[in-house]
């Protein structure tokens, strides 16, 4: 998919994207399948039901940028799923100029759940996440926890190893982690369904704080982990894209 294109793309204002949620379309391609996947325009899906005992999800897809779940995930404990869109990246840090990304998606009102972007490294040492609306608290307590090497006490919050952090168009409390590689999550202090979103500023943050050097970046995924959505929940991404130059 050419630049150009992509830049297309965004400028369609995403407070007119939100008056036509994904769901009110046509799919052009669905799946039930734990793994189901589908690639269009560089971009690629993932059902990505990897949870212990789930319950039936369907992903669907309605054109490049647009896509929703339905999932009914029983109040168990623990991550389920990871429905996703992604795009793959494979530049050094230091070669991007512009790393960007935009969505507006519409959320339940019940379930316990967060949006996030799932950004690796090529090795896959590393795992970023930014976590823009979720159930739960950004000191990390509540419903949902980011991954963490300290929690409270009680073990009902996680601890920030950074707090009030201002980049890449918002403010982030910052936790850190280890599930195999290292996980750095980064949480909005105040959540949006709405936004733009300046990665490459975020990473260069990460590097300036020397978790790493010049990585090549991977994946850039956007999806939704879902611990719990009783009764089959849907979730509406009604705009979402990547911008790279």
């Amino acid at each position: 998919m050419s630049e150009l294109w992509k830049v297309k793309v965004l400028a369609l204002p995403l407070a007119m994207i939100a008056l036509f949620p994904a769901s009110a379309k046509a799919p052009i391609w669905s799946s039930s399948d734990k793994y189901g996947t589908y690639s269009l325009n560089g971009y690629s899906w993932n059902n990505d039901v990897y949870g212990q005992s789930p319950g039936p999800q369907t992903i669907s897809v309605y054109a490049v940028n647009q896509w929703s779940v339905w999932s009914n995930q029983p109040d168990s404990g623990g991550i389920k799923s990871y429905p996703h869109e992604a795009f793959n990246i494979g530049k050094p840090l230091s070669a991007i100029k512009d790393l960007s990304s935009s969505f507006n998606h519409s959320v339940p009102t019940a379930g316990r759940w967060n949006f996030a972007y799932d950004i690796w490294d090529s090795s896959k040492a590393y795992e970023i996440m930014l976590w823009t609306n979720y159930t739960g608290n950004p000191d990390g307590s509540g419903d949902v926890k980011p991954i963490s090497y300290k929690y409270n006490s009680s073990g009902t919050a996680a601890i920030p190893v950074y707090t009030g952090i201002n980049v890449g168009g918002a403010t982030w409390n910052v936790f850190e982690g280890w599930n195999n590689h290292k996980v750095i999550s980064f949480l909005r202090t105040s959540k949006t369904n709405s936004e733009t979103v300046d990665i490459k500023s975020i990473l260069q943050w990460i590097k300036s704080k020397r978790y790493f050097g010049d990585i090549i970046v991977g994946s850039v995924q956007y999806g939704v982990e879902i611990t719990s959505s009783p009764g089959g929940l849907s979730f509406d991404i009604n705009h979402w894209d990547v911008i790279l130059k």
